[in-house]
């Protein structure tokens, strides 16, 4: 399967708590919810269509509770991203869960780049991450994402954590689309290529 990490960010890079005031306050954060103004019916298109070729779905812990306790109570069978997220196998990367209460999952501890590896050679089209950048950032960091999809709203934050932080593993990327939708989100869906290349300007 092809790893496939989805974001939503402000344009200052932030990623921290985008779906809701009470989403994640870690580190004093207060300006949840963020991202919602920006939410319209071409997006949601979007998402569906980007779900409809995912064949597992991997989480951190924070983002796995989150959903685990909001995605169950959405279970109409006509809703194509409802449906998926409750159907198919989920794995969250934990070293304290327990217990994972939200069917099908499967929590990963220990070596999770290594375990996510070996998911990745499971047959099938897209794993993919939704949120979770501590767990992207991970991701990132061991080589291991195929693909990225950033959702960036028109909207700078001026703190929160950010996906790429200071001290990240230098990266190349390969813009495969983009598009902009009605309220204004930048949708850039990047193929990971491996080290940056680098020159020096005005020499041939």
């Amino acid at each position: 399967m092809k790893l496939v990490l989805m974001e939503f960010l402000s344009l200052d890079g932030v990623s921290q708590g985008p779906g809701g005031p009470d989403e994640d306050t870690s580190d004093g954060f207060t300006q949840g919810g963020w991202f919602v103004p920006y939410l319209e019916e071409t997006f949601l298109q979007t998402v569906a269509t980007w779900v409809s070729e995912a064949d597992a779905f991997l989480f951190g812990r924070r983002t796995y509770e989150n959903f685990a306790r909001d995605w169950p109570q959405m279970n109409d069978p006509d809703d194509p991203i409802g449906s998926r997220l409750n159907g198919l196998p989920k794995y969250v990367a934990s070293h304290s869960l327990e217990r994972a209460t939200w069917d099908p999952t499967t929590i990963l501890s220990g070596d999770v780049p290594a375990q996510v590896e070996a998911l990745k050679q499971q047959p099938g089209r897209e794993l993919q991450i939704h949120g979770s950048a501590r767990l992207g950032q991970s991701l990132l960091d061991a080589g291991l994402v195929d693909e990225l999809r950033l959702v960036i709203a028109p909207v700078v934050l001026g703190h929160g954590r950010r996906l790429f932080r200071e001290g990240g593993t230098p990266t190349g990327l390969r813009l495969r689309s983009n598009e902009t939708t009605p309220s204004g989100l930048a949708i850039h869906v990047y193929e990971l290529t491996g080290p940056p290349i680098y020159g020096t300007y005005g020499q041939a």
